[in-house]
């Protein structure tokens, strides 16, 4: 449970913050600088983490909602604010069973920050810019550190990095106005369960039926050797020349068809909206406390931005009947929780065939110890086929910590089996 500030403490966090806002000065040229600003803001260790729910996370969604004012972005949440609220409970996140009025858990106050940036056309078409702004806190929902002793979560890569690409995005519009309308919005309560995105589409301060697509970013910090993931490629015929079209940098782009996922484009995806995830892939400090400021690039990310600019621009010269949904080919996304052990891993989110693919192990964890090794594709554990990431979390839930068992891997074209202690 989270220990909330006395009301003194809460006031004079409050004020400190308004102070950090007052003096965030940034260009309206997408810039690598304007983007480590805000990642350091964000992520910093004063935010604890900005769980859904906390005091942290109500100071950060007003540094996002006075940026939006600042820009001159209308307020786009309930009753003329920039935020829509919707309640957390934690017994549901505890136990996955439990139904929406169990008491047993602590109800907690989250919100999304909307902001509306009117075009200069006369259409009631909008595009969608979003991504989340909370993270972990200080560890305690999904969280995986291998110590159990409380740590803050900062979370720069994930995700004050899309949150600072969306204020980059809404202040260059902003001087650049479009002939479209533009909705950008800091959703929480993503890494609980993807509650802020869902709340939103089932409540939209928009009319669903006029937005052209929904852009998504989440890690988006950490570009290597140029490479973007974009998924949700298939979710509109269009997607895939615009893309291409657009990439004027020469970044190596891996585009993916999928438009579903674990994290907030889904929510959209499934009231049949095209959708784009921007992604820079995952790394070793995905969901540790080690996801800190330092190994954020800013330069890669100045490109990704620019990339998704000339896309929005595209965008901006399209109606609805150009930009068709489409369903994406192959399984989507079920809600899966994870109630059984790890293996430590970490999963290469642009693999798209048969069995699950990791990129690496965590030192210690139980892949690791086994023998796994980056670039394995886990097809087998204890008995259970492995198509996807889905069945490797369904397989999981059905063990056990402490429990001896094994995992079958392709390796350069050959099965292992490995002896496993989870």
């Amino acid at each position: 449970m989270i220990k909330y500030f006395p009301v003194l403490l809460l006031c004079v966090f409050f004020v400190s913050c308004s102070s950090s806002e007052k003096e965030t000065r940034t260009s309206p040229e997408i810039s690598d600088q304007d983007v480590l600003s805000h990642i350091t803001f964000l992520a910093s260790e004063e935010m604890r983490g900005r769980e859904a729910g906390t005091a942290e996370e109500a100071a950060a969604a007003n540094y996002i909602a006075d940026l939006f004012r600042s820009y001159g972005l209308d307020p786009a949440g309930e009753d003329g604010t920039y935020f829509q609220e919707f309640t957390i409970n934690t017994a549901v996140l505890n136990n996955p069973h439990a139904s929406a009025s169990d008491t047993s858990g602590e109800k907690r106050l989250s919100k999304n920050v909307a902001a509306l940036l009117q075009g200069t056309g006369n259409s009631d078409e909008v595009i969608i810019v979003g991504a989340h702004y909370d993270h972990l806190g200080m560890g305690a929902f999904g969280s995986l550190s291998s110590s159990s002793e409380p740590r803050i979560h900062n979370g720069a890569d994930d995700n004050a990095s899309g949150t600072a690409g969306v204020l980059e995005l809404a202040e260059y519009f902003a001087a650049n106005r479009p002939e479209t309308d533009i909705l950008f919005l800091a959703f929480s309560g993503e890494e609980m369960g993807l509650l802020g995105s869902q709340y939103y589409v089932e409540n939209p301060t928009v009319e669903l039926g006029n937005v052209l697509a929904m852009i998504n970013m989440d890690m988006v910090g950490r570009m290597s050797n140029g490479r973007l993931m974009i998924f949700g490629v298939a979710t509109t015929d269009s997607w895939e020349s615009i893309l291409t079209e657009a990439n004027t940098d020469s970044l190596d782009l891996d585009l993916i068809p999928d438009g579903t996922g674990a994290s907030d484009h889904t929510s959209f995806y499934f009231k049949d909206i095209p959708v784009l995830h921007y992604f820079t892939d995952t790394h070793a400090d995905y969901h540790r406390p080690s996801d800190d400021t330092e190994w954020i690039n800013a330069d890669g990310q100045e490109q990704l931005l620019g990339h998704l600019v000339r896309v929005i621009e595209k965008l901006d010269e399209l109606d609805k009947e150009e930009l068709v949904f489409t369903q994406a080919p192959g399984e989507q996304q079920r809600r899966v929780t994870m109630n059984g052990p790890t293996l430590g891993v970490l999963p290469d989110y642009g693999y798209d065939g048969e069995g699950f693919r990791i990129t690496g192990v965590s030192d210690g964890e139980a892949a690791d110890r086994a023998g796994l090794e980056g670039g394995d594709i886990i097809i087998n554990i204890g008995g259970m086929d492995i198509a996807d990431i889905y069945k490797y979390m369904e397989a999981l839930n059905e063990l056990e910590a402490g429990q001896q068992t094994t995992v079958t891997v392709l390796r350069d074209g050959e099965e292992i089996t490995f002896n496993l202690l989870l």
